[in-house]
C-alpha cells in the first residue's frame, strides 16, 4: 500500500509540475490589442506549450524528441474523410516524391486549372495529411486539380532536400499536366509559411527553364522568404505572439539549415553577415525598407555586431537565393510570375511579405496583396473555426486569386 501511494505521489507531483511548467510558457505569450479571438488563441497556445514542454522532457530523458511527439499527435487527430462525392482523391508518387492528387469530379468542358501546393510546419512539422481539408477546400471551391507534394522534413532531411522534392514534382506535374485534365500553361504554385518559402525558391528555379512551361502564378500565405534578418520590426512587435513566437521561429528555420540551436542569440546580433553583403542587401531587407504604419507598434534597432566568419561560414547556406527567396538578384525577380501574398499583422514573418512585394513591384511584377489585419500565423488553417472569422475570409481570398490567376 505505501509504495502504491508513493508512486501516486510521485506521479501527481510529475503531473504538478508539467502543469506548472505549462503555465508559466504559455503566460509568457502576448496577445496584442487587435488579434483575433485572443480567448481561444490562449486556450490553442496553451495546450502546443503543454505538448512542447512534454516532448524537450522526453529529450531530456534520452526516450523521444518533441518532433516526434508533435508528429504523433498531429497524426493520431488526422481522419481521413469518407469519399468526397465532389472530389477524386488519390494517393501517388511524382519521380519518387509522394503526393496527393485533388480532382473535381464534375465535368469540364476545357482544360482545368492546376495547383501544386506545399505546405507549412516549419520544414520540420507538416504532411499531407495534415493539410488534407485545406486541400480539399481549395480543390473544391476553384474548381482545380490541386497537387499536395510529401516533400522531405528536418532534421532528417535538411536543406535542400525539401526544396529538390518540390522542384521534382512541379517539373514533372507541368511535363505532364494534360494527362490529370490540367492546362499545363495554367499552373499556381501555392504554399504556407515554410511552404511559401517552397514555392518561391521553386519559381525562381523555374525562371530560366525552357524545357517545360512556366508556372502561371505563385500564392504565398503568410511566407519565410529569409534566413537572415530576425530583428526586423515584425519580429520584435510580435516576438511573443502565438502561434509562432520569434523562438520558435528560429528553432524551425537552423533545424531546416542543419545549424546548432546554440547559434540563436548570434543570428539575433547579425554577426553572421558579412559586411560586403550586408551592404549589398540594405536595398532589400532592414526597417528601413517597410512603410511606417508597420512600425507604429514599436521597433528599436538593434546595434550592428562585429562580424564573425566562423559563423557566416557554419551558416552561409542560408544566403543561398533558393533557400532566401528575398534575396534572389533582380534578374531573377523581374521574370517570375504574378503573385499573389499573405500577411497578418501579428506575425512574426509579416515583414517578409511585405519585404518581398517591394521587391517585386520595383521589378514590375505584378501583386496582389491582402493583409490580415488581426491575423496571426496560421489563421488561414482556421479557415472552418468559427472562432476566427478572418481565417475563412482569407481563405477565400486566396481561392479568389487561384480562380482569376
Amino acid at each position: 500500500m505505501s509504495l502504491s501511494l508513493s508512486v501516486a505521489g510521485t506521479l501527481l507531483l510529475c503531473i504538478l509540475i508539467f502543469l506548472g511548467a505549462t503555465f508559466l510558457r504559455s503566460s509568457k505569450a502576448k496577445y496584442p490589442p487587435g488579434i483575433a479571438n485572443p480567448a481561444e488563441l490562449r486556450r490553442i497556445h496553451t495546450l502546443s506549450s503543454g505538448l512542447i514542454i512534454l516532448g524537450e522532457t522526453l529529450e531530456r530523458l534520452g526516450i523521444g524528441s518533441q518532433v516526434a511527439l508533435l508528429r504523433l499527435v498531429v497524426r493520431l487527430r488526422r481522419r481521413r474523410p469518407a469519399e468526397d462525392p465532389e472530389l477524386t482523391v488519390k494517393d501517388s508518387e511524382f519521380d519518387g516524391v509522394p503526393v496527393r492528387l485533388y480532382q473535381p469530379r464534375a465535368p469540364s468542358t476545357r482544360h482545368r486549372r492546376g495547383v501544386l501546393f506545399f505546405h507549412g510546419g516549419g520544414f520540420v512539422l507538416g504532411s499531407i495529411e495534415s493539410y488534407d481539408s485545406f486541400c480539399r477546400c481549395v480543390a473544391k471551391a476553384s474548381g482545380a486539380v490541386l497537387v499536395s507534394v510529401g516533400y522531405r522534413l528536418a532534421p532528417e532531411h535538411t536543406y535542400p532536400a525539401a526544396l529538390r522534392d518540390c522542384l521534382t514534382a512541379t517539373t514533372h506535374f507541368l511535363r505532364t499536366a494534360e494527362r490529370y485534365g490540367v492546362d499545363a500553361s495554367s499552373i499556381v504554385l501555392c504554399g504556407d509559411s515554410a511552404g511559401g518559402n517552397l514555392a518561391a525558391g521553386v519559381s525562381q528555379v523555374l525562371v530560366t527553364r525552357t524545357d517545360i512551361p512556366r508556372p502561371r502564378a505563385q500564392a504565398l500565405i503568410y511566407p519565410s522568404l529569409q534566413m537572415i534578418d530576425y530583428d526586423l520590426p515584425s519580429f520584435q512587435q510580435n516576438s511573443m505572439v502565438p502561434l509562432l513566437p520569434r523562438e520558435r521561429t528560429q528553432f524551425f528555420k537552423l533545424t531546416y539549415l542543419g545549424v546548432d540551436l546554440s547559434l540563436s542569440e548570434d543570428l539575433l546580433s547579425g554577426v553572421h553577415v558579412p559586411p560586403e553583403l550586408k551592404r549589398k542587401f540594405s536595398k532589400w531587407l532592414g526597417a528601413d525598407n517597410i512603410p511606417d504604419e508597420f512600425r507604429v507598434r514599436g521597433y528599436d534597432p538593434r546595434v550592428i555586431s562585429e562580424f564573425n566568419p566562423e559563423i557566416y561560414q557554419r551558416i552561409k547556406h542560408a544566403f543561398d537565393p533558393p533557400c532566401s527567396p528575398l534575396l534572389a538578384e533582380d534578374s531573377v525577380i523581374r521574370l517570375l510570375p504574378k503573385t499573389y501574398i499573405l500577411t497578418c499583422e501579428f506575425d512574426v514573418l509579416r515583414d517578409d511579405g511585405i519585404l518581398f512585394k517591394k521587391r517585386l513591384e520595383d521589378n514590375g511584377v505584378p501583386v496582389t496583396w491582402y493583409h490580415v489585419r488581426d491575423g496571426f500565423h496560421g489563421i488561414v488553417s482556421f479557415f472552418n473555426h468559427p472562432a476566427f472569422k478572418s481565417g475563412k475570409q482569407a481563405m477565400d481570398n486566396v481561392i479568389a486569386f487561384i480562380k482569376d490567376a
